[in-house]
């Protein structure tokens, strides 16, 4: 089926209220709407679902959503219907439908008003089910959560792999499967499992630039928790813990401490569960505390904390957790509170189960124990165990901010080596560094490697630090890990290269734990924004919101997400017209929501006398105020200028234009994030030292001083703009 690009760009905003696709979301839907199957790797946040929505509502037929939960069916049906009009535009079938619910979703299907069927993989074995099935005209099956397919991911479902089989059944068309998270062996999984080794693989990076990693040891837990809650005010948060009854336990105190909390867990009541969950997403209550049955079917794009009160199980399930915060791109803070006492119970738990379920297991837990006692970049080792190499360090987790002192590993890194090929490669990372620190341990004695010549050549330092050693070593990818064989390490070419002409390498001491005082902080990074959104408006946009939700029983992002109020707050649209301008208000939210809204805005822009930017921009070029607007809230959020100017098909230099504009029409803008990424501070300090003495602003002037050779003209925009930005506001 295939449809040009501006008629694409056309339905986006039509359908949705966007003016530019994200990420790689045009090339799957053009795969898609060519009838090609589809593999979609793609972060939470990152705009997973409009992959299959719209080619939905541009397909003939129906297509069939397979997803894991029946609340998340819910919520994205209520999010589908508030960008139309036709409430039958998107319908669930599932346990939760009564007999003459069930009946008129079938006559809107059979009518041709549905577009999209969620419906869940025990549903879709039901006989009944299947018959109505081959009865319709299918577009497409999007696969949603597909890691469930696979017994190495985090959320294994049993019911997952029987899906190929009934689509078989019921009728083969285009197949898109979808995941936030997937290491490399249970990407395998997928696509064996639901026979589509030949797909399109679409993988998009998995760093969010807008979310925050810190681990804290686990001291007075609920102390610090009280204390970050409190901090942050008014905000939508998740604290997991990995029993019920801590679940329990936590949530009474931070009632008691007159925080508004409520526990979920698998031992609650259905009826109790649906409570605590619809107070939450209504917000009603500020704090959910759970386990991790909790979670897959939240689809709130305003949670701004994720803390976890016990170190999760696996990284994978980590990953996936922490993307729950910050999805509309804002503000998202991941806090994880670390004992390796957890991890022994983590361990115990696993005793009793088959031998090769025992080796997952532990496997699964050594690389959480890594990732929190590790001294890297946490985003660059999370993106590494799933099999992306993030090339700069983040600069926005607790070890890029407070980074641990470093020192050359050169010596340490060839034990390592030397280590793993003595054991010839046949061992996971645990095993190796109790060879070098010299362990007395029964696994090591029986495969005779105490006798090695590499044993305790390292037992000046303790397993700890060797295993950190080891975790390094793989960021610096001198080391590989053999999946498909429980986590053997291996050596890459680039460390075989290494061990044969050794260099010097910086590596970072790993944290102390036992140390409280070097994690003791009141806050974190604030790492979005609203700096050019009229607060008091943004607030009473958001109070109007949650009455409006109450009065139609959705929660409060199905009407209009944070990410709208704030361009309504900046904008301060007071025609339905103007409204559709506005980022994620399409035709049909503008038509279903829009009068409160734009009342309560003109009220307020009336009382207030403000001036607005469309009563001062020419009207000729909304587009280009829409721009300014699009590259104001980016910033605000810190997205690469590179994300900026792909999600607006423009170059940096037009980008830069732009920015200079903002600028010099007065407002603020920090850019010192990105310019933190591109130039180093000695750069920086030149170009600043320039200006500051400087009796013209001109580039060309600024580069013939400071030498064309070594600084770039985009370097010396970037430092003006910083410079007239700092001083000049």
């Amino acid at each position: 089926m295939q449809i040009p690009e501006e008629n694409l760009k056309q339905y986006l905003s039509d359908y949705f209220g966007f003016d530019a696709f994200i990420g790689k979301q045009k090339e799957v839907i053009v795969n898609l709407l060519n009838g090609q199957d589809s593999f979609v790797l793609m972060p939470t946040g990152g705009g997973k679902s409009l992959c299959y929505q719209l080619p939905a509502l541009i397909y003939p037929g129906t297509a069939i959503i397979i997803s894991p939960l029946i609340a998340l069916m819910k919520n994205q049906v209520d999010s589908m219907r508030s960008f139309s009009e036709v409430d039958g535009i998107a319908h669930f079938m599932n346990s939760s439908l009564n007999r003459k619910e069930l009946t008129k979703v079938k006559q809107d299907i059979l009518e041709g008003r549905t577009k999209m069927l969620y419906v869940a993989p025990e549903s879709l074995t039901k006989q009944e089910n299947i018959d109505f099935l081959q009865q319709i005209d299918i577009s497409f099956y999007a696969i949603d959560e597909a890691h469930c397919i696979s017994e190495w991911g985090h959320d294994f479902r049993p019911e997952y792999r029987r899906i190929r089989p009934i689509i078989n059944e019921i009728a083969r068309k285009p197949i898109i499967a979808l995941t936030a998270t997937a290491t490399p062996k249970v990407q395998h999984d997928i696509l064996k499992n639901l026979d589509i080794l030949e797909s399109e693989v679409f993988k998009s990076s998995f760093f969010r630039q807008n979310l925050y990693y810190e681990v804290r040891p686990k001291v007075e837990p609920e102390k610090q928790i009280i204390k970050f809650i409190k901090n942050n005010g008014g905000k939508s948060g998740i604290i997991y813990c990995l029993s019920r009854k801590k679940v329990e336990q936590l949530a009474e105190t931070l009632q008691v401490n007159g925080i508004q909390a409520l526990p979920y867990h698998a031992g609650l009541d259905s009826a109790t569960r649906t409570l605590h969950q619809d107070k939450f997403l209504n917000e009603d209550v500020e704090v959910i505390v759970a386990t991790i049955a909790f979670g897959m079917g939240i689809d709130k794009p305003d949670i701004r904390y994720v803390l976890h009160y016990d170190i999760p199980k696996s990284l994978e399930g980590y990953y996936q957790e922490t993307g729950r915060a910050g999805r509309d791109g804002g503000e998202g803070v991941c806090i994880a509170f670390y004992s390796y006492k957890d991890i022994q119970k983590l361990e115990k738990f696993l005793q009793g189960k088959p031998i090769s379920e025992q080796e997952i297991g532990k496997h699964l837990i050594l690389e959480t124990v890594a990732y929190a006692e590790s001294a890297v970049c946490r985003p660059k080792m999370l993106l590494n165990y799933l099999g992306e190499n993030l090339e700069e360090n983040c600069g926005n987790c607790d070890n890029c901010l407070s980074p641990r002192p470093t020192f050359d590993g050169k010596i340490y890194i060839v034990k390592v080596l030397e280590a793993v090929v003595a054991v010839q490669e046949k061992f996971n990372s645990e095993h190796v560094a109790k060879v070098i620190s010299g362990e007395q341990d029964s696994a090591l004695k029986t495969y005779k490697h105490d006798k090695l010549k590499v044993f305790g050549t390292g037992k000046n330092e303790d397993y700890h630090f060797w295993d950190s050693i080891i975790r390094q070593s793989m960021v610096n990818d001198f080391l590989t890990k053999d999946i498909e064989n429980y986590g053997h390490i291996k050596l890459t070419p680039k460390g075989k290269e290494f061990l044969k002409k050794p260099i010097p390498v910086k590596l970072a001491k790993p944290h102390d734990f036992n140390k409280v005082s070097d994690f003791e902080k009141d806050d974190v990074p604030h790492n979005a924004g609203m700096t050019t959104a009229d607060q008091e408006l943004f607030n009473l946009l958001k109070d109007l919101r949650k009455k409006i939700s109450k009065q139609r029983d959705v929660p409060p992002f199905v009407i209009f997400q944070d990410p709208s109020l704030m361009d309504m707050a900046i904008q301060y649209p007071i025609s339905s017209d103007e409204l559709k301008h506005i980022v994620g208000v399409s035709d049909g939210k503008a038509k279903k929501y829009g009068d409160e809204f734009i009342k309560l805005i003109k009220l307020y822009v009336d009382e207030k006398e403000i001036e607005r930017p469309q009563d001062i921009i020419v009207k000729s070029v909304p587009k280009r105020s829409n721009l300014k607007i699009f590259i104001i809230q980016s910033i605000d959020r810190k997205v690469d200028f590179e994300n900026i100017c792909e999600a607006k098909q423009i170059d940096l230099v037009d980008l830069l234009t732009e920015i200079e504009a903002i600028i010099n029409s007065g407002t603020k803008l920090d850019i010192n994030y990105y310019i933190n990424k591109v130039l180093d501070e000695d750069h920086q300090y030149d170009i600043w030292e320039y200006f500051d003495q400087a009796t013209t602003d001109s580039v060309d002037d600024a580069l013939e001083e400071l030498g064309d050779d070594e600084f770039s003209a985009e370097e010396i925009r970037l430092m003006r703009i910083k410079y007239i930005s700092d001083k000049g506001h």
